[in-house]
């Protein structure tokens, strides 16, 4: 589900990379892309990029007046009639409600007429004039330095939009039948997810044209003032910004008292350092003890405790000490008065967070563990004798 709504764009970009020329002065100059926006060439000041982030970030009611102008002057730009109806949604949770209620009534999608479409050609078009280093130059400059992060928000988005929806629906995905009952629901929803115009989430790739494509200016309108949208031939689904937004230092979704994201109407997400967690957990967090770390059985919301606990407080106070060490990584063992002991392999993620730390990992293996390796070795099922892994991720 991570790639739906980028899939289309993702091969007009790989197209429009391919077929672009040399570009030169004089190309850039006859597509009217040098001027006063940017520097001139492929390179773009510092200002517009900060002021797309800033749009990708925006929280706050949308300006509604503003993006329906947009949305006007996109169907416009794309020779469609304007839109006989617009309706406003509280969350991007609420518009996949509001437009499968529509039905037929909306008409069929014109996403590749007002968002497709023009993006390719602009993208085509000062491509050809900048030539390919001209072109990666100015992508460098501004919007691959927000892709990775609206990327996984919509990513993000998306994802919560189809648990809450299976939760709606009663499925339970631990089940047989809740996996089908899941599965088919993701199909049944791709769809309208396909169907979406992403808005200020699609400030990335509106950085790279800003200023220099009047055929865009709809759609740049539209991302500075609101949310996610749905084009039909008939209406627009078109939602609110979200409310609430926390993000830690890479980028990712992270609040630890609350929502990491929550629109108008409730549809929120929560996270912990960008890994998704239950409301309810986050409400617990304040009140853990060692105890309670030591109860958890799921692996990544124990990981989440220990980060909010703390490793060297949980440690002092937990009873633990390191028993060996070894390549596989520490392994740790806490006393329990009238129960087994809890054995614990403390080993470092060998793949890069994206800030360029490295996560630290606390497994539980079972007490009977000797040494590190054999207790990394138990949690793929192998012993210590036949682990022996190529390349660790």
């Amino acid at each position: 589900m991570q790639k739906l709504a980028e899939v289309e764009d993702i091969q007009h970009s790989e197209s429009a990379g391919n077929a672009g020329n040399a570009g030169n002065a004089e190309n850039a100059e006859n597509a009217g892309i040098t001027g006063d926006h940017g520097n001139g060439d492929g390179t773009a000041g510092t200002d517009t990029t900060a002021g797309w982030r800033a749009v990708a970030a925006a929280t706050g009611p949308a300006d509604r007046a503003a993006a329906e102008e947009g949305l006007r002057l996109a169907y416009r730009g794309a020779g469609l009639p304007e839109p006989e109806r617009i309706v406003w949604a509280g969350s991007p949770l609420e518009a996949v409600g509001i437009v499968r209620a529509l039905g037929d009534e909306k008409g069929s999608s014109v996403r590749d007429q007002v968002r497709t479409r023009p993006w390719a050609d602009e993208r085509r078009r000062v491509h050809d004039a900048l030539g390919p280093g001209g072109w990666t130059e100015l992508w460098s400059n501004t919007g691959a330095r927000l892709w990775d992060t609206t990327r996984s928000l919509a990513d993000r988005i998306r994802a919560g939009i189809l648990d809450r929806l299976a939760e709606a629906a009663g499925i339970d995905p631990s089940s047989d039948d809740g996996l089908e009952d899941r599965l088919a629901l993701e199909t049944e929803t791709r769809q309208v997810l396909l169907d979406a115009v992403l808005g200020q989430h699609d400030a990335a790739w509106l950085a790279a044209f800003d200023g220099r494509s009047e055929r865009l200016e709809g759609l740049a309108r539209i991302a500075a003032a609101a949310g996610w949208w749905w084009p039909y031939e008939k209406t627009v689904v078109i939602c609110e910004r979200p409310v609430e937004l926390h993000r830690d230092e890479a980028g990712r979704l992270d609040h630890g008292a609350g929502p990491a994201l929550r629109f108008p109407d409730g549809f929120a997400l929560y996270a912990w350092r960008g890994m998704p967690v239950p409301a309810a957990f986050l409400d617990e967090l304040p009140s853990i003890d060692p105890a309670r770390i030591q109860r958890e059985e799921n692996a990544e919301l124990r990981r989440v405790m220990l980060e909010f606990y703390g490793y060297d407080r949980y440690l002092a106070e937990s009873g633990a000490r390191p028993v060996h060490k070894d390549e596989a990584g520490t392994l740790w063992r806490i006393r329990m008065d009238g129960d087994e002991d809890v054995v614990m392999v403390e080993v470092i993620n060998s793949t890069p967070e994206p800030d360029g730390t490295y996560r630290t990992y606390w497994l539980r293996v079972p007490p009977t563990t000797g040494t590190a390796k054999e207790g990394v070795a138990w949690t793929f099922g192998l012993d210590e004798g036949t682990y022996a892994p190529l390349r660790q991720t």
